[in-house]
């Protein structure tokens, strides 16, 4: 019979401030460094961590860091002091009260997770029902002049990524395709507009169908299903949803109206795991096909995300590329790194991975513990 975890003793919320190698630009803006909120539960003598995925203006989607700091630090961690969880779905149904604030809530529900499984001392995959010891994995590249895309293509396919995932918005999109293609004509290609379009682009957006993409990922609003549905049937290139879908009765209306025949799953932005697996089952009883997004994270949001991706219906190769295409160096000990496309699954309980402290103490720009 499994023990149960003991009460929830202590947290930790740290603003984690990481500074990227190179800046990061899609259509909505720029990205010079990665800050993130870092959850920390202790129970029973172990830690789980997890990591936020909001930006630090609503660009994304509405949710700010500021505002996740506040809600986790305020009211959140101070709720789960002294509490026993006998598994995620009790947290779950802690959390259940508050509307929005998903990415805010997940990195709470994914600390759980990870503290959870080293409490039962097994990986987190193997939790999930997850199963491999790598995952395929593509890249995604950022807007960037044509002739340095081509040269960061170029490297990247000898690198043996599995998917090449260009950032295009209107005025950089089709000639840059064409470049691309003559170059690479059989590679597997996607784009990701991030809402960039509206149907009223229609002589670009149908224009894609030319180039024999893996899918276009989120062309038009944010928050939209009812135009990406009629944009689809106009298109034969799979529209793939991100922003869109938020949870899993987002993804059952897409799919039910045949608005997206891929899915990008972003945990934070479905809040958490246990919804995350719920819209990948949706998506496999539809049979449509998902792969796990990235946020730029650290190794801490990469392991969350590499683990998964072990689920059977991640049959798409996501966006866990080496944390070394980012950061100088990482809040882990542990080296994430890709072979031949392959991202190799973290070892060991929970997700696998350590903190570098001595990193994360100078990289740490505040810092907030709570106790029972």
């Amino acid at each position: 019979m499994t023990r149960s975890l003991p009460p929830i003793e202590r947290a930790e919320l740290r603003l984690v401030r990481l500074p990227l190698i190179n800046p990061f630009t899609i259509s909505t803006g720029t990205m010079t460094e990665r800050v993130f909120p870092l959850v920390t539960l202790s129970a029973g003598g172990l830690e789980g961590y997890a990591e936020g995925v909001m930006d630090p203006l609503p660009d994304f989607l509405e949710e700010t860091i500021a505002g996740a700091m506040d809600l986790i630090g305020e009211t959140v961690l101070p709720s789960m002091m002294g509490q026993s969880f006998d598994n995620p779905a009790m947290v779950e149904k802690l959390l259940s009260p508050w509307r929005g604030n998903r990415m805010a809530l997940a990195t709470v529900e994914m600390a759980f997770w990870d503290l959870w499984a080293k409490w039962l001392d097994l990986p987190l995959q193997t939790l999930i029902g997850g199963a491999g010891n790598a995952v395929d994995v593509g890249v995604s590249l950022g807007i960037g002049p044509i002739d340095a895309t081509l040269t960061r293509v170029e490297s990247h396919v000898a690198q043996g990524y599995k998917r090449i995932k260009l950032k295009i918005m209107p005025g950089h999109d089709i000639e840059l395709l064409e470049a691309v293609r003559r170059a690479f004509p059989v590679i597997k290609l996607s784009v990701d507009a991030n809402s960039a379009y509206r149907l009223s682009d229609w002589a670009v957006l149908g224009r894609l169908d030319d180039f024999h993409l893996e899918y276009v990922e989120q062309p038009l609003a944010h928050d939209d299903i009812a135009d990406h549905a009629q944009l689809q049937r106009r298109l034969r290139t799979p529209i793939c949803l991100d922003e869109s879908i938020r949870s899993a009765g987002h993804a059952r209306r897409a799919l039910q109206a045949d608005a997206t025949r891929v899915i990008n799953i972003k945990v934070g932005r479905v809040g958490g795991i246990a919804e995350a697996i719920r819209v990948h089952d949706i998506a496999a009883a539809f049979d449509v096909p998902v792969w796990c997004g990235g946020m730029l994270e650290s190794g801490i949001g990469r392991a969350h995300n590499i683990h998964l991706s072990t689920l059977p219906n991640f049959r798409k190769p996501g966006d866990t590329s080496s944390a070394s295409r980012y950061f100088h160096r990482d809040i882990i000990m542990e080296k994430l790194e890709t072979t031949d496309g392959r991202m190799p699954v973290p070892t060991g309980p929970g997700i696998g991975v350590h903190l570098d402290r001595d990193l994360l103490d100078d990289v740490t720009r505040s810092v907030r513990t709570f106790s029972a």
